[in-house]
């Protein structure tokens, strides 16, 4: 039997994402993010959960998928992540939350080759759910600048 791995299904425009439920620290309905000056376009700003400010970074911003404006379905998941050699909480605003489920590890495909350069350093596997492809998400490297050095701005160690 192949090893199962439970994911947290998300979306973000038309496309189905997931993230392993061990790193999900809590699911938030939408709320009012405070701004930080000079920040990258998709550090939206800080929250505060449970006593702790929690950096939001908008998925759609970071994957650059179109904006759109927030509805009733929009979650702020709080993720435990990786940032510059030190685990950190961050949240990542997404479309909507859909189900936590369980995909096989050996099922993940490797990104596709198309070709030509795109980033797919932000995906760890491409499974299926359902008969739709589900995008696992790497959320070290998600939240990595691109140098592999830092975070974003206001996230680095």
């Amino acid at each position: 039997m192949a090893d199962q791995t439970q994911y947290v299904t998300l979306g973000a425009a038309d496309s189905l994402f997931a993230v392993p439920v061990a790193r999900v620290q809590q699911i938030l309905e939408s709320q009012a993010v405070a701004a930080m000056p000079q920040a990258p376009v998709e550090f939206i700003g800080m929250i505060d959960v449970r006593g702790r400010s929690v950096p939001v970074i908008d998925l759609r911003l970071r994957l650059a998928l179109p904006t759109a404006a927030d509805t009733h379905n929009t979650r702020i998941i709080v993720l435990e992540a990786d940032v510059g050699g030190s685990l950190r909480w961050l949240g990542l605003k997404t479309d909507r939350v859909f189900e936590v489920t369980a995909l096989d590890e050996e099922g993940l495909e490797a990104p596709p080759e198309v070709g030509t350069a795109w980033r797919a350093d932000y995906v760890a596997g491409v499974g299926r759910r359902a008969g739709a492809f589900v995008t696992v998400i790497d959320l070290d490297r998600l939240f990595a600048s691109a140098d592999g050095v830092s975070g974003p701005s206001g996230l680095a160690a």
